[in-house]
């Protein structure tokens, strides 16, 4: 028989064994607790920054989006401010009320009315528009003294003054980056803001234009065809026109004293840039008299015939009038109409073309042509009024006519 060796256990060492499992179970238990609390706590944490970087990317977003779309909106809102120059004309009236009867949209056009000469009645009539316009007020209203005692000039030279001061307000002040003058004896057409709207890229777009006008000098009724046709022009037309702050700005500093409209016509502002001008009119005047006594109102005028059937203009691609594109066609257009003289239109004769060309050789043999096909027979700094590239166009006895100089031409000759 085998006998087993017997086993002693120490008491006291069983008893340290023992303790120290229990120990050890304690401190696994807490850290256990602990590196629950602890990935709660990261999680928490993390859910806590991960809500609140969405609700400030959320927040980002939708400032971005508001702040977009505000931005979008004034973009589209503002296409051009309307200055309205007036003085001591109550018939102003006759003015504001075709601009509030067409303009689509007071956002679109904002209406600035500026008057000088203090004439109340007048006054009372703007202010009866309220809220619908901006009236402001030319503050000098103190006496011009005219250089060589001229004093039946004083009107040019309170005109221009007017007009620095009111352009100044709505381009340095109320700071619109475009804006139309009209003169409150001016009555607009039915699209003159749709005219307006469809042009003004093109100032943006060609640094050859400088101007969009509304005014045709030759559009008396017989002279002109087709409410949907525009043309470039060397002459500057005023009644009604368009230009953007950056041409202030250039012409600010050196506005004249006096006579502003020519001033504008000297070489040495157009820089050989050109207008856009319609070939209807979209405005016409009433004011018979003013600054410059009616000249030329009863025998030309008031001929001028108003546009009154609306044109989409801002449904059509206008790129064609941008200097590279237009040119080519307008000269080609030009010389390639058969060449006749004046005589042509009384001999009975018919041609079989679409247009045709009357060529003058000199200034003097414009005027003499010009008389005789009954169109403005006046030069301004060396350029016939609506001309371009020399060329007048114009309808004569229900034919498209290009007063034209020979295709040699080199460019206007201005003397001082």
């Amino acid at each position: 028989m085998v006998v087993m060796p017997s086993i002693r256990i120490n008491r006291k060492v069983c008893f340290a064994v023992l303790f120290m499992g229990v120990v050890i179970l304690l401190l696994l238990r807490t850290n256990l607790k602990s590196d629950y609390r602890v990935r709660d706590a990261n999680i928490a944490a993390t859910s806590l920054r991960n809500r609140f970087d969405s609700l400030k990317n959320k927040d980002k977003k939708d400032g971005l989006i508001q702040g977009g779309q505000h931005a979008q909106e004034n973009a589209v809102q503002i296409v051009a401010a309307v200055l309205v120059i007036a003085c001591n004309r109550p018939e102003v009236q006759r003015c504001l009320d075709t601009l509030m009867q067409y303009r689509p949209s007071e956002k679109k056009f904002p209406i600035v009315v500026s008057q000088d000469c203090g004439h109340k009645e007048t006054a009372q009539v703007i202010e009866n528009y309220g809220k619908r316009i901006n009236y402001i007020k030319h503050p000098d209203l103190s006496d011009i003294v005219v250089p060589g005692a001229s004093d039946h000039l004083k009107g040019y030279f309170k005109l221009s003054r007017h007009y620095k001061w009111a352009l100044s307000q709505v381009f340095d002040v109320m700071h619109y980056d475009s804006v139309i003058i009209v003169e409150d004896d001016l009555e607009v057409a039915p699209d003159f803001f749709e005219y307006f709207e469809a042009t003004e890229p093109l100032l943006d777009k060609d640094s050859s234009l400088w101007c969009v006008s509304a005014w045709n000098d030759n559009g008396k009724a017989d002279y002109v065809r087709g409410n949907d046709l525009l043309y470039r022009s060397d002459f500057f037309p005023g009644l009604g026109w368009m230009l953007k702050r950056t041409v202030w700005h250039e012409l600010e500093p050196k506005w004249p004293a006096a006579f502003w409209d020519d001033w504008m016509r000297h070489p040495d502002q157009r820089l050989e840039r050109a207008c856009i001008r319609p070939e209807i009119p979209r405005v016409v005047t009433f004011g018979k008299t003013g600054v410059s006594q009616g000249q030329f109102f009863e025998e030309h005028l008031k001929y001028i015939k108003l546009n009154d059937e609306f044109f989409p203009f801002t449904k059509r691609n206008l790129t064609f009038l941008l200097k590279e594109e237009y040119d080519p066609k307008f000269i080609n257009n030009v010389y390639k109409s058969p060449l006749v003289s004046v005589e042509y239109f009384d001999s009975g004769q018919v041609m079989p073309a679409l247009s045709v060309r009357v060529q003058y050789e000199s200034e003097d043999s414009f005027v003499s042509l010009a008389k005789q096909l009954g169109i403005m027979d006046d030069l301004k700094a060396g350029v016939p009024r609506m001309a371009y590239m020399g060329v007048v166009s114009f309808i004569f006895k229900n034919l498209r006519v290009y007063l034209a100089p020979p295709r040699s031409w080199r460019g206007y000759e201005f003397q001082e």
